[in-house]
């Protein structure tokens, strides 16, 4: 999230702070262990006052929101350097308390699991037609435990994963295939964009049958998308700063909100209507007839509307299409940075996989520095580096009151970066992944020390599919091709990354393929 970008009238925090700074207002608000949450202030004269985490000086009405940067989770970390690895901000009118350690993140995602099921409720979203149906956003109950139940044992179950996995075959083909043309033509191709139409394609053939990039304008449509729906993500977390104005900020963003929405319920729309007309007798299911088939079961849990849907399968694209070709861009960065981790991973491959054929799901199993590698990318490049949960009551953490509906900010980046957990922490070193030895490196998914997808009852349910894209496309584009950033044989990554709550690069890597080894070749 891009902060300054989030407030009307074109004001930036930096100018705001500034102005405040100079002005004669003075700031009385306590700082130390027991800070006194200002909006306390309206309590009632009997009601006690919550023992708060620590917390930095806050500002009049805009609370801590100056002491946030252009990059959310690096700004989180940097206040957890100077105030612990527990708490307190006011963002406007809105509570929340930062985690930055994995042993606080345990009481969020296992100790106190349940209290914390819920995730927060944005300024905007009762205006929205799928807020309250989809998989992440829906409010923990009957209808998300049926929901999550769906998605693991129809949706994403080992079996239907299986069920894709010719899909996938042949969307990297696709996707290879575009590389040697671009290679034999010594072309630069944008690794981002065909990152992403091969994400696109293989989630909305999984999901219904169809390939959303057949057409140039198709694969557009669902780019644009994807990226106006982070965008308004993003800046629907305005409804909140502004408290009782939140209505002020949704009429700021309502005509995009609803010109979004009815781009992707009309594609969706479309696609439930083809799956109901079509005899699909003796073809494999896809997520949609999946979908439909629950819908349309009287002896289900919870009865399943054409909105439930739909918000299912839009959970599908954005949770999956942009995070996914981020992580496998990010890697292949790393790996081009790095070549002797590049060198390193493509000699596993050919001792295990041999010079005659493509990389397959099979030997992932046999590629233990692949898996390291996928990991040490993760853990340096989260999906989300900043995950939310609510809590659904009052509640402790290390001794300090938590309230009902505080939002909760866990910082992943921070936790995956963590110096006193990770030596070297900010280096790409696959290695460390590969010390099984050690007691402490067996336990650090159990340790929640690496939770690049979150962790407990609202984790990320598509953990298991997002490894399995990821594993086999970067090992295929490892032992398939060298990489010259920009033509060039020794130029480096630029590995800046955007402005925003999510960790997408901020360059285009444009680079050009040069072919190792073609495993097309002897079919031709």
């Amino acid at each position: 999230m891009d902060w300054p970008t989030i407030l009307p009238n074109g004001l930036q925090l930096e100018s705001l702070e500034a102005n405040i700074s100079a002005s004669s207002i003075p700031v009385t608000i306590l700082t130390g262990d027991n800070p006194r949450d200002p909006l306390d202030l309206f309590c009632k004269p009997n009601k006690s006052r919550p023992i708060l985490p620590p917390s930095p000086p806050a500002l009049p009405l805009i609370g801590h929101l100056h002491l946030i940067g252009s990059h959310f989770h690096i700004s989180l970390q940097s206040l957890s350097a100077k105030y612990g690895t527990l708490f307190y901000l006011r963002l406007g009118a809105s509570r929340s308390v930062v985690v930055s350690s994995a042993a606080m993140a345990t009481e969020i995602f296992k100790t106190q699991d349940l209290a914390f099921a819920e995730h927060p409720k944005l300024g905007f979203s009762d205006e929205m037609p799928y807020a309250k149906y989809g998989f992440f956003s829906a409010p923990y109950g009957d209808y998300w435990r049926f929901a999550k139940k769906v998605c693991m044992s129809e949706l994403l179950s080992p079996k239907q994963i299986e069920c894709s996995r010719g899909v996938r075959d042949e969307e990297l083909v696709r996707l290879l295939q575009i590389m040697f043309e671009c290679s034999k033509k010594k072309e630069l191709v944008d690794l981002g964009v065909e990152l992403m139409k091969f994400t696109n394609n293989t989630l909305c053939r999984m999901a219904m049958s169809t390939r959303c990039s057949d057409r140039g304008d198709d694969a557009e449509e669902i780019r644009e998308m994807v990226k106006d729906t982070f965008e308004l993500g993003s800046k629907m977390f305005l409804g909140d700063v502004l408290g009782p104005l939140r209505k002020v900020g949704f009429w700021l963003y309502a005509k995009k909100a609803m010109d979004v929405h009815l781009r992707i319920d009309g594609l969706l729309e479309r696609i439930l209507k083809a799956h109901e007309d079509q005899n699909r007798k003796g073809e494999e299911e896809d997520l949609m007839d999946i979908l439909l088939k629950v819908q349309k079961d009287d002896k289900a849990e919870v009865k399943m509307t054409r909105i439930h849907l739909k918000a299912l399968v839009l959970d599908l694209f954005i949770g999956g299409t942009g995070t996914s070709s981020e992580v496998i861009l990010w890697t292949l960065a790393e790996l081009i940075n790095h070549p002797n981790a590049f060198n390193k991973l493509r000699e596993e491959i050919e001792s295990v996989v041999g010079g005659t054929r493509l990389v397959e799901d099979s030997d992932v199993i046999s590629l233990p520095y692949l898996q390291a590698v996928v990991k040490e990318g993760l853990r340096l490049h989260p999906p989300l580096p900043v995950t939310t949960r609510s809590s659904r009551q009052d509640c402790k953490i290390d001794g300090f009151d938590i309230p009902k509906e505080t939002m909760i900010f866990i910082n992943l980046y921070a936790i995956m970066r963590d110096p006193n957990t990770w030596e070297n922490p900010n280096e790409f070193w696959p290695e460390r992944f590969l010390i099984s030895s050690s007691k402490e490196q067996e336990n650090v998914e159990e340790a929640f020390n690496f939770l690049p997808f979150g962790a407990g009852r609202r984790a990320c349910a598509g953990g298991k599919l997002g490894l399995t894209i990821l594993h086999r496309t970067v090992a295929a584009m490892v032992q398939c091709f060298d990489w010259k950033v920009g033509g060039d044989q020794d130029a480096k990554v630029n590995m800046e990354v955007a402005k925003g709550v999510f960790m997408h690069v901020a360059h285009p890597l444009l680079c050009l393929p040069v072919v190792h080894f073609d495993p097309f070749a002897s079919r031709t």
